[in-house]
């Protein structure tokens, strides 16, 4: 096998390399909806069967969560939703042991189903405001005017 071989074998593998598509995952895409009733359930689950690549399709009406699993495309499964003229977002909740801070006011959410948060960003993080430094420095014994109840 002399060069003429070697390119046409590397020439060969460089074609099939590019004739490969990647295959799609099964991912599941949790959506907040706003549902009032059965009727407003049943649309949306008719809306979001018909994306393609969707397995199946799961309604809660209590929690107002919809979940697609499937070959699907967040993005195109939000966009079917939208279709529906309802307020939608994707689902903006995870269990309160996942997030650095739960209790940060950005995570609070009274709307939140139990044992969740809203998803936050690492970065949220509780933070001082002026008052807290103005109590702090009051009983400090660092300031000769601090208070000397003690």
């Amino acid at each position: 096998m002399g060069v003429d071989g070697t390119l046409e074998y590397i020439s060969d593998l460089l074609s099939n390399v590019k004739k490969k598509k990647k295959k799609k995952q099964i991912q599941t895409v949790a959506l907040k909806i706003r549902m009032d009733c059965e009727g407003c359930a049943r649309k949306v689950k008719k809306v979001l069967s018909g994306v393609k690549g969707a397995k199946s399709v799961d309604v809660d009406l209590k929690q107002q969560k919809a979940t697609v699993t499937g070959y699907v495309e967040a993005k195109k499964v939000l966009a079917a939703a939208k279709s529906t003229k309802k307020k939608v977002e994707l689902w903006p909740y995870v269990p309160y042991n996942l997030v650095a801070n739960p209790y940060v006011a950005q995570a609070y959410d009274k709307k939140a189903p139990p044992n969740h948060v809203r998803k936050v960003p690492d970065t949220a993080t509780v933070t001082e405001t002026t008052v807290d430094d103005r109590y702090t420095n009051m009983f400090s014994d660092e300031n000769p005017n601090a208070c000397s109840i003690m």
